[in-house]
């Protein structure tokens, strides 16, 4: 089968959206996955043919120079977006109180914490995703040590102080 006929641009992530730019309304059009990515048009269905035209020219020029076209990124619909969460009671105290200590609930706190993470290695996956597609001429093996690694970090994060009685006071250190 021709690797033509099996590329589909419409599988991209491709978002529209009706804006002023620069002084004039247009409908803009921008690939989640090819960030510089970014078509404008009168309507809504021509900056969608936009992309999509904009995306199969990419797959094209890339093929010919021998680099790797982003894969599309797959939405999984089969998540409500509620985690229980089991941790140890000192933890679960600690928690709570530098939740208090910034105003917001412990939900939010914990989403906070889990979105920076997910940030840092999104960004690093990003990168190395670049450069790989920089050097997409090269055979795989020749880059495989640029994969991400999970990294371990040596970070002590000091908490508030603990209220355990109006007497007791205990301050907990939580790090890896």
């Amino acid at each position: 089968m021709d690797s033509e006929k099996m590329f589909d641009a419409s599988l991209y992530n491709i978002t529209v959206r009706k804006g002023n730019f620069d002084g004039e309304v247009f409908f803009e059009a921008k690939v989640k996955e090819l960030p510089d990515v970014a078509e404008y048009a009168e309507t809504y269905e021509e900056a969608y043919l936009l992309a999509i035209d904009t995306i199969e020219t990419t797959a094209e020029a890339l093929a010919e120079q021998g680099k790797v076209m982003p894969a599309p990124i797959l939405e999984n619909d089969d998540f409500s977006g509620r985690v229980t969460l089991r941790m140890p009671k000192s933890m679960h105290a600690a928690l709570s109180s530098w939740s208090e200590s910034e105003d917001i609930s412990l939900n939010q706190l914990l989403v906070n914490c889990l979105a920076f993470n997910l940030g840092e290695q999104f960004g690093v996956s990003r990168t190395i995703h670049s450069i790989k597609s920089s050097i997409g001429s090269l055979n795989q093996t020749d880059y495989m040590h640029l994969e991400s690694q999970p990294r371990r970090t040596n970070k002590v994060v000091p908490i508030k102080p603990i209220v355990l009685n109006e007497n007791v006071m205990e301050n907990r250190y939580y790090g890896s």
